[in-house]
């Protein structure tokens, strides 16, 4: 009979962020990383599975990958699926639930400590290559995200996850007052973006080392990179049925997922009206749960820059190029407006400029591009919209870029 012998308290190792890696021309690091880029670019197109338990599920409907800097070269494609998988992921999740619910936290946190450790080796330059050839990130942009938060993200966490099951109630004279935290009873609904590698792994990764079963759904545009992290997860040691992934459509996921009764949780990151409408549908389902679900949801915003007329100009010009065009402005941080004194415009407006015309666009396999493609075609549509929309008015003018060019990629100049 197998005992379980934790009688101890455990202190998980001190937290300490992951240094990010300069990856200067002629380093070996750098030319790892971009020959690790070239042999993915250039290797037979490969095909990602739905991963349900301890299946790679493989459909008959499929989906082509390709860089948003190169839409004409196929990575591979993913296979779609339909309200049948999700029912079958859900399954898969609800039961591995008792087993990795009842493993020892410790043991939980060891295989995403483990995941860390893997992500800072064997994993790092697969994970970035992935990143950069499919959300066309630079090479500093994807080792901030895909690898360096991701692997803070498990060391982080490991370490607030003690600090949670630590805190406990006071107790009066004569009583023992404890708390035990428990896993939700039943499935996290995770649903990602594509602009953020490591935000797509941690919010799978997150509810399941609290011994939570999670049922993923990342966008059609991270499928590439969701493929490396789910052959992460497993390295790692995750069991199968406790993270399981589905390509499918958002409205044929909801129809399953939010009219099921062991649906427990939301765990999102994405638009304001996609939440806006999630939070309502989980709403008119109320009572179809075993219990309250819990929603957490991070969704966009419109960053400005507010500048004192005492700002030193070249540091507010600086913070406007870097805020605004690091990731081609593709992210929830990015800044979108700024207001500035008269006092300061002039030499701001010049700085920004010149910064901006300095920046290099094209491919991530070239590192002195700063400025890659949008991620599809649709973001691409969109911006030219606003350009040429821009262009007509006669209250607003263009200072710097304006020009855009899909026939390659999803290139807008800045």
């Amino acid at each position: 009979k197998k005992q379980n012998m934790s009688n101890a308290f455990f202190q998980v190792p001190v937290a300490v962020n992951e240094p990010v890696r300069e990856y200067k021309p002629g380093t070996e690091d750098h030319t790892n990383l971009i020959a690790k880029y070239r042999e993915m670019h250039n290797q037979k197109p490969i095909d990602v599975p739905l991963y349900i338990g301890d299946k790679r599920v493989s459909t008959s409907t499929k989906n082509a990958m390709t860089p948003p800097h190169d839409h004409q070269k196929v990575l591979g494609h993913y296979s779609v699926g339909d309200a049948s998988h999700v029912e079958a992921a859900i399954d898969a999740a609800m039961n591995a639930r008792e087993e990795w619910a009842n493993l020892p936290w410790e043991q939980r946190a060891a295989i995403f400590l483990r995941a860390a450790d893997l992500l800072a080796g064997p994993f790092r330059d697969k994970m970035n290559a992935a990143t950069m050839l499919a959300q066309s990130k630079n090479v500093f942009q994807a080792e901030i995200d895909a690898v360096c938060e991701l692997i803070d993200f498990f060391k982080f966490n490991v370490q607030y996850m003690t600090q949670i099951y630590k805190e406990q109630p006071e107790s009066l004279p004569g009583m023992w007052n404890r708390l035990e935290y428990r896993p939700l009873e039943g499935f996290v609904f995770a649903i990602t973006p594509f602009n953020f590698t490591s935000i797509c792994a941690n919010l799978c990764a997150a509810p399941a080392m609290m011994g939570n079963v999670v049922v993923w759904k990342p966008a059609e545009s991270q499928m590439y990179s969701a493929q490396v992290i789910m052959e992460l997860f497993k390295e790692a040691g995750v069991p199968d049925g406790v993270i399981n992934m589905v390509s499918v459509d958002g409205p044929v996921a909801g129809e399953v997922v939010f009219k099921h009764k062991d649906f427990a949780a939301l765990h999102f990151t994405g638009s304001t009206a996609v939440f806006r409408h999630l939070w309502k549908e989980i709403g008119n389902n109320i009572e179809k749960y075993r219990s309250y679900p819990r929603i957490v949801g991070e969704t966009g915003g419109k960053d400005f820059i507010m500048v004192h007329k005492s700002a030193n100009a070249a540091q507010v010009a600086t913070a406007m190029t870097r805020g605004s065009f690091e990731f081609q402005g593709q992210k929830c941080s990015a800044a979108s407006r700024a207001y500035i004194p008269n006092n300061l415009w002039d030499d701001v407006k010049k700085i920004v400029v010149d910064q901006v015309s300095s920046f290099k666009m094209g491919s991530p396999e070239d590192s002195s591009n700063f400025i890659n493609a949008v991620i599809d075609e649709r973001a691409f549509d969109k911006i030219a919209g606003y350009i040429d929309f821009i262009k007509e008015q006669d209250d607003a003018e263009i200072i710097v870029g304006g020009n855009y060019d899909k026939s390659k990629g999803y290139f807008i100049e800045q």
